[in-house]
């Protein structure tokens, strides 16, 4: 199941809205085949383990195999079909799984199918469900709580410091610690900023430092005052524009169409419904799985003052020191889960208290 997971991760950033699997054939102490889901729209981890293994030779051994995969196997047609009748085509005798699918499509209804036809299928449980779960969070967290998992990110300086008190721009991280930036872009299916980040920085919100995919773009103008000549406005990305005086995202749009079309959409949110909470039930209607926050300091402090978040990732440049200038968020409610030093920065992740 370890082996699983490793398989898994290597999706991270390709696969959205579907989650991240890994799976691994063994016969008789010996894997026999690999296999983990690559991107969206192509076939499955299972489908990739199976035809693997028959390419190594083993087709008259899958009666023999046990399947470890580190989700539930699908049960429904959707881009690909139900990888629970490719198990029971060839007679796959057991399968191990790491934890159940909450898609209502799947959600315990892919285990029945199987031992319905005789599969011995087993759950593992403890340690190894928890980290199955952990890598698929964003999916996890879109269909149980119905939005999506949100990100907080933000660099600050020693004394806490976000941006200098001039029109200047103050460059806060190392080069280091911008290109894990943009490699954490790369994970997530959209970056949102607020209005005043995107006048004053005029960011590109783009993976340029890394390779991998670059999220969708979401900026919020409530009315629609941000200049044309705005990189977010270059066309090259998908970029959602929410605002309260027009709308031009077609009913069918979701963020895998999405990521096929470059351009530029508006999405109207009309007040007074015009909120964070509208905004995450927009996300969710198109299929946008996760959000990273990148600023401004109004836009961050008001996601930490409603609870709206699962994650917050905090960069300290702790050699800087602006005396005047504008206050970082201020963090409430917060466990902190892991750190770590890139040269003058030090990075600290925050996960939401339990209640």
């Amino acid at each position: 199941m370890q082996r699983c997971l490793e398989l898994a991760a290597l999706g991270s950033g390709y696969v959205a809205p579907n989650p991240l699997v890994g799976a691994v054939l063994v016969y008789n102490d010996q894997v026999i085949g690999e296999g983990y889901h690559r991107e969206y729209g192509q076939p499955h981890a299972e489908v990739i383990c199976i035809g693997q293994a028959i390419l190594n030779g083993y087709e008259a051994r899958l009666a023999e195999s046990t399947l470890y995969v580190s989700l539930e196997p699908c049960v429904h047609f959707g881009k690909t079909p139900p990888c629970t009748d490719l198990i029971t085509r060839y007679k796959i005798p057991k399968v191990v799984i790491g934890c159940r699918d909450p898609f209502k499509e799947v959600d315990g209804k892919g285990i029945e199918k199987l031992k319905a036809a005789g599969v011995n299928v087993e759950e593992v449980d403890g340690v190894l469900t928890s980290r199955c779960k952990e890598i698929n969070k964003r999916f996890f967290t879109f269909h149980t709580r119905e939005r999506p998992y949100i990100i907080l990110k933000w660099a600050q300086t020693a004394n806490g410091k976000i941006a200098s008190a001039s029109a200047e721009r103050l460059l806060i991280t190392n080069e280091y610690t911008n290109r894990l930036v943009h490699q954490w872009r790369g994970e997530e299916a959209s970056i949102l900023v607020g209005t005043d980040t995107a006048l004053l920085d005029n960011p590109e919100l783009t993976t340029r430092l890394w390779p991998g995919p670059s999220p969708i773009r979401l900026v919020i103008d409530r009315e629609l005052r941000l200049p044309a000549h705005l990189n977010i406005f270059d066309g090259q990305q998908p970029t959602i524009i929410f605002n309260t005086l027009r709308h031009d995202m077609p009913g069918e749009m979701t963020a895998s169409l999405l990521k096929q079309k470059a351009g530029v959409w508006h999405y109207q949110v009309k007040p007074p419904e015009f909120s964070l909470k509208e905004i995450l039930k927009a996300l969710y209607h198109l299929n946008i799985q996760s959000v990273l926050v990148e600023g401004g300091a109004k836009l961050l402090q008001s996601f930490i003052e409603e609870g709206l978040w699962d994650e917050t990732r905090i960069i300290k440049n702790e050699q800087l020191i602006v005396n005047h200038g504008l206050n970082a968020p201020l963090l409430q409610g917060a466990d902190k889960i892991a750190e770590q030093e890139l040269s003058s920065d030090r990075i600290e992740i925050f996960t939401l208290k339990s209640s």
